[in-house]
């Protein structure tokens, strides 16, 4: 019984901490017309301290969601447009001899944001995709022989278009998996189409929003999403679904371990924990449920999944296998 008063207590400390929620949501929306996974995914990854990858066509309103969200906040926000002569100065920034006072000095890059667009990141070689592994890791940066942090809060939100392979360069593992969620973004449906193209038309229409919320009000609102309960049963659940990417036998599952090549490292037990715990939060609840675990496992696992040769054959997909998973693994 006092459990229960407990869990009352914090579903109301967490119902009035989350009206900005309903704010950037209704921000989102007056911009981007549907997407709500696209926005959830976003909202998500800010709470959670984590960044976002998001894959889709072309013209799907990746780039437009980011800028919009990066402008309901009152927050620092830098573009980097990646292409193939990128170099990881133009990322990072560099040192320069200045004559004047004969000695070099510090020009910090754009990687210098609380919100940093990788706009298709996919597009620059390999050498300059390393060049955000510490930065998106230990949000620092090395320039010389010093050492600069990054500011708080600090979020990369990436792009990359699927469908266009000439000119681009896979990401690596070590870097993809830095990435708390890999966002699928799909096309609109048709209502939606048509509600894009008529307000586009419209003598009137404009993407300018208003901020909503400032930095220190994403500091307060991590550290509110940090008190919601995570049952120990829930963490059985997302250690056993990780497990089981890595030893489907002794899930009853060993038909797919023909179809993997590696699977989730404690870093996706861990993001995968804590995307559900901002889901529950999102939802204005303050304890976790099974299905806020089934909600974001595509997105915080399909990168993490090393499909071998023979899955790519037969056409089986990463997502394909966490659904064998999450059928298969005991909901508790």
């Amino acid at each position: 019984m006092a459990e229960s008063v407990d869990i009352r207590e914090l579903n109301a400390q967490i119902e009035a901490q989350t009206g900005f929620v309903t704010d950037l949501e209704k921000g989102m929306s007056e911009v981007i017309i549907g997407q709500k996974h696209l926005v959830r995914s976003l909202l998500i990854g800010l709470l959670s301290n984590g960044h976002v990858l998001l894959e889709g066509a072309p013209g799907l309103a990746k780039t437009l969601a980011i800028k919009t969200l990066a402008k309901l906040i009152d927050a620092g926000f830098s573009r980097i447009q990646f292409t193939p002569d990128l170099l990881p100065s133009d990322v990072i920034g560099t040192l320069i001899y200045s004559q004047r006072d004969e000695r070099f000095e510090t020009k910090k890059g754009p990687i210098f944001a609380n919100f940093v667009l990788a706009d298709e990141i996919n597009r620059a070689p390999a050498k300059v995709q390393s060049a955000l592994l510490e930065a998106m890791q230990e949000h620092q940066v090395t320039i010389g022989d010093t050492s600069y942090s990054l500011p708080n809060p600090f979020l990369v939100l990436a792009t990359q278009n699927p469908i266009e392979q000439e000119g681009t360069y896979e990401l690596p593992e070590a870097q993809v998996d830095r990435f708390m969620l890999k966002a699928l973004v799909d096309y609109p449906t048709l209502e939606e189409e048509k509600t894009i193209v008529r307000s586009h038309l419209k003598a009137d229409y404009s993407e300018e929003v208003r901020a909503v919320i400032d930095v220190e009000g994403i500091i307060k609102a991590r550290e509110v999403v940090k008190q919601v309960y995570v049952d120990e049963r829930i963490e059985q659940y997302v250690a056993d679904i990780v497990m089981a990417t890595r030893k489907p036998k002794n899930y009853g599952l060993a038909d797919l371990k023909k179809y993997i090549s590696f699977g989730g490292s404690p870093r996706a037990s861990i993001n995968l924990a804590l995307a559900a715990r901002t889901t529950a939060f999102l939802k204005r609840r303050g304890y976790v449920v099974p299905e806020d675990v089934r909600e974001v496992v595509y997105d915080v696992l399909r990168h993490r999944i090393g499909l071998t040769y023979e899955a790519e054959a037969e056409d089986m997909t990463a997502d394909g296998i966490i659904k064998a998973i999450v059928d298969k693994v005991e909901v508790p």
